[in-house]
């Protein structure tokens, strides 16, 4: 068995949007601009909290992000939304890094805290991603809580994210 990678740069996400990445049948990552990270630094199936998996990923700030002059015009604050489609995004990837096939869909979310604002004078959101539940079988399931941080101050906590992958058959 070869050894998975580790970590992937934005040309690796772009491939995985692409289906270039898992292959055409894993689960995509969505394409720019609602790709919400420019690389993952750490992807393991053991580690975090629950020893089921673990992601840690970037997203690099920059003043002319789209999101920024309609939210809200004259007071620019990434939408929180996007932080949590962020790490739905992560944890699908973590089901396709896994080895699932389908289509990834975002299932639910617990609890969601919002405690800081990201706007456009930060510089780099991470993501802090633990897997509590992998489930690879008929049913293909992720389930993980999840921390963003905007220039390491704590940005939003959630839990309970829930990812599904889903086959036409």
């Amino acid at each position: 068995m070869t050894e998975q990678k580790s970590s992937f740069t934005y040309e690796d996400l772009i491939a995985c949007a692409k289906g270039e990445l898992f292959g055409a049948d894993a689960p995509p990552l969505p394409l720019p601009p609602m790709l919400m990270m420019d690389r993952i630094t750490e992807i393991n199936a053991d580690g975090g909290s629950a020893g089921k998996g673990h992601i840690t990923a970037e997203f690099d700030i920059k003043p002319d992000l789209w999101f920024f002059p309609c939210h809200f015009e004259s007071d620019p604050v990434m939408p929180g939304c996007l932080g949590l489609d962020g790490v739905w995004q992560l944890v699908g990837f973590f089901l396709g890094w896994s080895g699932a096939r389908g289509k990834g869909r975002a299932i639910g979310a617990g609890e969601i805290k919002l405690s800081a604002m990201i706007t456009p004078a930060n510089k780099v959101v991470r993501y802090e991603i633990d897997m509590t539940r992998v489930i690879n079988r008929k049913l293909i399931l992720a389930q993980a809580d999840g921390k963003v941080y905007v220039d390491d101050e704590l940005a939003f906590t959630i839990t309970g994210v829930k990812v599904g992958v889903f086959n036409e058959d």
